[in-house]
């Protein structure tokens, strides 16, 4: 039986869905954790890098009289 078939049944999918829960390995909570606190404070670093450029340029752009 071809992959398409096995998919096509009724109800199928939400079981291989299930299985591939099963399959996945998911990070502890500590590490879960850590990993946030990271992105948050890259991403705010980046919003002040980018709030800083922002303001250089509107104030070039304001000196040469733009």
């Amino acid at each position: 039986m071809s992959e398409a078939e096995k998919t096509s049944k009724k109800g199928s999918f939400f079981k291989q869905v299930k299985a591939e829960f099963k399959r996945c390995s998911w990070p502890k909570k500590d590490e879960l954790i850590r990993q946030s606190a990271l992105v948050i404070v890259v991403s705010v670093i980046l919003g002040g890098v980018i709030a800083g450029v922002d303001w250089l340029i509107r104030l070039g752009l304001q000196a040469i009289g733009l």
